[in-house]
């Protein structure tokens, strides 16, 4: 069998987590976050590239540029179904390689497509859809990384590679506004496009945004071929993992995790319209990237709290504080003739993000807990190894859930922005859209409460 498969694993046990499991889990970690980084700048690169497209030349009026928005959210979501059960079927080496390098497809397309106005709005919408690659790449990732810690240190490295990975989604808003505003890589990417702007005409590289990470991916790619290792105990197929299909808290828990880290994608990728439709004055590409980089840093605080003081009391909280946030953007929009208030908006999404950060945190953590709690519970008083198998068991359903949780959250990318679109097509302000997210906290915030954060819960965690 291969160096690189680990047949012996067994990180709950003290001295082999010393002695040889914490240096492989870590080497494992450092080269899934920069792979898992990447995978989401190009899963939500269309938020910036959607706002610049009107500006060289492409016809798209605001319910298409929506749609572009939305749509790898789409995609990404239903790719993570699948990829949530990829790493105990390929391994998690074989699979991190190959799924890094399969974002060359939409970052090269991406590349060639914007240089000319005359592109097909159905190739506009096909590259939309590729892009999901990155947004698929979450659930074998997060699935990967739980086989490797202990249970004590799942919430901080969970929370590390997807904290650390979120991070993608708040560089690529910072860095892209910036690259394709200079010829960086001169002739080889081929002209600019001349922008308009206020009736001053400038060159735009639009191109650079999607060229810029193929170098980056292609090296990702490489280290995870050569630096990851696949669990020889974590192998299992299809079949044994559709079990959790028959878990009741891994619906439950796809429902908070809907409200965390698909308000955190969400809101990422449909932000920079959004300021664009109700501040017309403002440049949202000065701003965007500050919300998904405060969710990302806290991410992994909000997994250390979960770890200290339990996910659940943290998610209840959590939620609370995302409703009141919410019903803060409300209050300082455009309404009945007043221009609104920029900065109080700018301020109460940077508190949703936040939340956000936290509660994907706090989620994850629970995950794990609830699935070991849960098997060990039904093998309580069935012996040593009816113990050890549970834990074996309870790893390959928690894996398999924390990919799919992430699947059914990651619909937030294409819900939120097109909520968005849809409630300022019917209504004239986004105002309808954040009542049902609200409401939605609200089912939130009863469900963490009633299974799992209150005196005498039926599944504390």
């Amino acid at each position: 069998m291969s160096s690189r498969v680990l047949t012996e694993w067994n990180p709950e046990n003290g001295q082999f987590w010393e002695n040889r499991g914490k240096a492989v889990a870590s080497r494992n970690l450092w080269i899934s976050i920069p792979a898992l980084f990447l995978s989401f700048a190009v899963w939500m690169v269309w938020s910036v590239v959607v706002v610049n497209l009107p500006s060289i030349g492409f016809p798209y009026d605001p319910n298409k540029l929506f749609w572009l928005a939305a749509l790898p959210g789409l995609s990404g979501a239903t790719l993570r179904i699948f990829y949530s059960f990829m790493v105990p079927i390929f391994g998690g080496r074989t699979w991190t390689t190959i799924s890094t390098a399969s974002l060359l497809i939409p970052a090269v397309g991406i590349g060639f497509a914007v240089r000319d106005p005359q592109t097909s709005y159905s190739t506009m919408l096909i590259l939309a859809l590729l892009c999901g690659f990155g947004g698929g790449n979450f659930a074998s990732s997060m699935a990967n990384i739980s086989f490797f810690f202990p249970k004590a240190q799942k919430g901080t490295a969970l929370g590390l590679n997807a904290g650390l990975g979120n991070l993608g989604v708040s560089a690529m808003q910072f860095i892209v506004p910036l690259i394709i505003t200079t010829g960086v890589f001169g002739a080889l990417c081929g002209d600019p496009q001349m922008c308009i702007i206020k009736g001053v005409s400038r060159p735009m590289w639009l191109q650079n945004a999607g060229f810029v990470w193929v170098p980056f991916i292609l090296v990702s790619a490489i280290a995870a071929w050569f630096g990851m290792n696949a669990i020889a105990s974590a192998k299992a197929s299809f079949s044994e993992q559709a079990v959790i299909f028959r878990r009741k808290h891994n619906w439950l828990m796809c429902w908070l995790y809907l409200g965390t880290f698909g308000s955190f994608i969400g809101y990422s990728a449909g932000l920079p319209l959004l300021t664009k439709s109700q501040f017309p004055g403002i440049n949202p590409t000065q701003y965007a990237f500050l919300g998904p980089l405060v969710g990302a840093l806290l991410r992994p605080v909000g997994g250390w709290l979960a770890d200290k003081l339990g996910g659940a009391r943290v998610t209840f909280w959590n939620f609370i504080v995302m409703a009141a946030a919410a019903c803060g953007v409300i209050f300082f929009l455009p309404s009945h003739g007043s221009g609104g208030n920029f900065w109080g908006f700018l301020a109460m999404f940077m508190l949703l993000f936040a939340t956000t950060g936290i509660g994907n945190g706090s989620t994850f953590r629970m995950i794990p807990v609830i699935f070991l709690t849960e098997r060990q519970r039904e093998a309580a008083g069935k012996g040593q190894a009816a113990q050890e198998q549970a834990v074996r068991d309870a790893n390959k359903e928690a894996a398999a859930v924390l990919g799919f949780t992430s699947a059914f959250a990651a619909y937030g990318a294409f819900f939120i922005p097109k909520s968005f679109g849809t409630s300022i097509t019917l209504t004239g302000g986004p105002e309808g859209a954040l009542y049902g997210f609200i409401a939605f906290y609200a089912t939130c915030i009863v469900m963490t409460w009633w299974f799992y954060s209150r005196k005498n819960a039926a599944m504390p965690c």
